[in-house]
């Protein structure tokens, strides 16, 4: 006779937990549709979703690389709302006791940018478009440069930095999407490879690739008529926490 749960357990030491939550993840169109119908349908405005996104990542991050650990970080940030996400990542990861430091190359005129760049300078964090000769002398390093609409080549100007994501021996924590990976595919062999990855959302479909350490689900701001919609099968999100680890 089977045993139900002795085969669950084993089931539990060999596949990855995603696979038994049966999480979905999503291609790029998928995502960009949710986007725009958390926009759209559901009345959030940009604004609002990056304050919960870059709050879920750095409580994520503070789970897995505790500031007496790792105190000197680098976020790193693209000129789209992966790095507003960044941005309010590092501002509060700041009031979680880090020394942050953001680098920020190609800005944007839009205000909403501009504030995130001024909230993060008048709560103490450095925000600066020059990218120090090593990476390496930071704790950690928060790639918050591109996200799920992001199309190969990398553009001339992110080159450097992403040279020097390739070749830093510190730990990597990317939000949404390992910088540089195609969403859909498998990452070129010489990849980036971070430790975290937070998913924001819901993961994307390049995910299944990650072999990091940790894996984190953030951003609690899905309605369930739009998860159901999209069949996500998200994860139960533990008390009142942000994210939640896969």
């Amino acid at each position: 006779m089977f045993n139900v749960s002795n085969i669950f357990r084993k089931l539990k030491n060999i596949l990855p937990v995603q696979q038994l939550k049966m999480v979905k993840y999503l291609k790029q169109d998928e995502a960009i549709n949710i986007d725009q119908e958390l926009f759209n349908v559901y009345k959030f405005s940009v604004d609002q979703l990056m304050e919960l996104a870059g709050l879920s990542c750095a409580t994520a991050i503070q789970k897995c690389f505790p500031p007496k650990s790792h105190q000197r970080v680098l976020v790193l940030c693209g000129p789209g709302n992966n790095g507003g996400d960044g941005l309010v990542c590092a501002r509060h990861m700041k009031l979680f006791g880090y020394l942050t430091e953001v680098y920020y190359p190609v800005r944007t005129d839009k205000i909403l940018y501009s504030n995130l760049v001024h909230q993060c300078e008048t709560s103490g964090v450095p925000v600066s478009d020059s990218l120090v000769d090593n990476i390496s002398t930071y704790d950690l390093i928060v790639d918050a440069l591109f996200g799920f609409s992001f199309k190969p080549p990398v553009r001339a100007k992110f080159l450097p930095v992403m040279n020097a994501l390739k070749t830093v021996d510190k730990p990597i924590c990317s939000i949404d999407v390992p910088s540089g990976w195609s969403v859909e595919g498998v990452p070129d062999s010489d990849g980036i490879n971070p430790e975290l990855l937070i998913s924001l959302t819901a993961p994307k479909e390049c995910a299944k690739s990650f072999k990091g350490k940790y894996h984190y689900l953030g951003g609690r701001f899905v309605p369930k008529e739009l998860e159901e919609k999209y069949q996500l099968e998200l994860p139960a999100y533990p008390g009142a926490e942000c994210c939640v680890k896969l």
